[in-house]
């Protein structure tokens, strides 16, 4: 072997070096490269969570905030419903004492009803209308002439609407 003969075998070994790390390096950047697109698919579903998770809880507190008080309404309906009974003793012509007591008691009742019509709960109209299942419970039903069939005839208990939610629907007599 003579010296160029070794220079050029020197040189295929540099080159040799030189290409196995050109493709040693070219196997890193895949492999980084690789790894960089993982994460930033990871980076976009936990920030798509995330933005998911935000709207829900804005939801669910937009929501709360909507129905609050809900609990509380009920438990006045059923004061409202008992200044009901007691104003309409004052309809079945009682003696004059008895209906000047009951004045009070009306005057209340009409309170209680503003505030709670200011609260945005309003009465469900069912008399007289078509039966909805969505906003009343058919109780009783009576076959009654003169009316169509799946209308109410009879209001037991009224149904009460809180910010177009129904909190108590209404109770009723639907004619067959």
């Amino acid at each position: 072997m003579n010296n160029e003969e070794i220079k050029e075998e020197k040189v295929e070994v540099k080159e040799e070096k030189k290409s196995k790390k050109k493709d040693k390096n070219k196997e890193q950047v895949e492999l980084l490269f690789s790894q960089n697109q993982a994460l930033s698919e990871k980076l976009l579903r936990i920030t798509a969570d995330y933005q998911n998770m935000k709207r829900r809880s804005e939801e669910e507190l937009q929501k709360a905030y909507k129905y609050d008080g809900e609990e509380i309404i009920k438990e006045l309906l059923l004061v409202v419903d008992n200044f009901e009974r007691a104003i309409k003793l004052d309809d079945d012509n009682l003696d004059d004492e008895l209906s000047k007591f009951l004045s009070g008691f009306k005057m209340i009742y009409t309170n209680l009803v503003n505030i709670l019509n200011n609260k945005n709960v309003h009465e469900i109209v069912c008399l007289n209308e078509e039966f909805n299942p969505n906003t009343m419970n058919a109780v009783l039903t009576e076959k009654v002439e003169g009316t169509e069939p799946g209308k109410v005839v009879e209001v037991l208990q009224k149904g009460y609407v809180y910010n177009d939610k129904v909190i108590r629907p209404a109770m009723v007599k639907v004619s067959e």
